[in-house]
């Protein structure tokens, strides 16, 4: 296998999980929203700011399509998900796992959820991004793992099971 790709919400555990898992199966580690910020030396919530929603899915787009890795697992933004093109470009590559967990670990992860740099629609609340994203989320995954009051440990043992029980059968 290529790479694992990892989607899900902010603060599902992609950045710890995905160090964890990397660690695991002797593979290398890729934040995508880290690459970002060497990148353009901004951070995120500066980016949405200067470039608007828009224009910041459109930067995080353009560089989740040029990614060239193998052997990684790989953090996806959580606004990764907005475009379709750079999920399948991604794909290519490796598998998507979702790391699904409830709205309401959401809320006890998160906090003050602004301040991360998260790519919200006008007038939209918390609730509001879960439900649009989750779908969004769920359609992409080749592997769907609910987390949701797991350690991260479990989770990241979860998430090798789910992806490499499968290739193994």
């Amino acid at each position: 296998m290529k790479n694992i790709i990892l989607v899900g919400m902010p603060g599902s555990g992609k950045s710890t999980l995905g160090i964890l898992l990397a660690k695991k199966i002797h593979y290398g580690y890729i934040d995508t929203d880290s690459v970002i910020v060497a990148k353009t030396g901004r951070l995120l919530t500066e980016l949405i700011d200067e470039l608007g929603n828009e224009g910041f899915l459109e930067l995080e787009a353009q560089g989740n399509s040029s990614l060239k890795a193998s052997g990684c697992v790989i953090s996806t933004g959580g606004s990764a998900i907005y475009r379709s093109d750079a999920i399948s470009r991604l794909k290519e590559n490796g598998v998507v796992v979702y790391l699904k967990i409830s709205y309401d670990e959401v809320v006890k992860r998160l906090g003050d959820f602004k301040s991360r740099g998260v790519v919200l629609k006008d007038g939209f609340t918390l609730k509001d991004l879960y439900d649009e994203r989750a779908p969004l989320y769920e359609k992409a995954a080749d592997f769907t793992v609910e987390l949701t009051g797991n350690s991260i440990e479990t989770s990241a043992e979860a998430v090798y099971n789910a992806v490499f029980d499968e290739i193994s059968v």
